[in-house]
């Protein structure tokens, strides 16, 4: 483990990593809890450095400790409070699993809707995330998002899940009700 490269990651150096990573030093080195390069500057919404990284050939499916994947840490940072649209595009279009799912069978777009990051969630879904999709407890993302009453969130969802013309596991009429508020 490269602890220069480890720091040049983490302080967003883009020039340093990239020299580090030219002298032999591997792009999926990993911290002490199994975060990738990748994963720590996605978690930190640096798209830059996200877009050098998988130009020097990190690895977008690696997961850490916790089966967490440099995309679901893109979706939504709790530090933060916010999560990185344009790096969960740059993961997107380098291949990551868009219905990948954690413990309960959380994915992203769960993750995304969650927390009410909105413009994350029209990345995921105009990627083709599957905005029906369950998780373990039978919870839909558009459930998760009007849990905690994030309206622009369900009503992307509910366009998602209106828009393929079958009929949605979740159009009771207190969720209607509530799309139409």
């Amino acid at each position: 483990m490269s602890l220069e490269l480890l720091e040049a990651v983490r302080s967003g150096n883009a020039v340093l990593a990239g020299e580090l990573i030219g002298r032999g030093e591997n792009p999926d080195t990993r911290d002490e809890k199994g975060n990738t390069l990748l994963m720590i500057a996605s978690y930190s919404g640096n798209a830059p450095l996200v877009r050098q990284l998988l130009d020097l050939g990190a690895n977008v499916h690696l997961e850490n400790s916790s089966g967490w994947t440099a995309l679901f840490m893109a979706c939504h940072n709790p530090e933060l409070d916010r999560g990185f649209p344009e790096v969960v595009e740059l993961l997107i279009e380098a291949g990551a699993d868009i219905e990948k799912s954690i413990g309960y069978g959380i994915r992203p777009l769960m993750l995304a809707a969650g927390y009410g990051e909105s413009p994350v969630v029209e990345v995921l879904l105009a990627a083709g995330a599957e905005a029906k999709a369950a998780n373990e407890g039978g919870r839909t993302a558009r459930q998760m998002a009007t849990d905690k009453n994030y309206v622009d969130v369900v009503n992307l969802l509910w366009e998602a899940e209106t828009s393929s013309g079958e009929p949605s596991a979740c159009s009771t009429p207190s969720v209607v009700t509530f799309h139409k508020r």
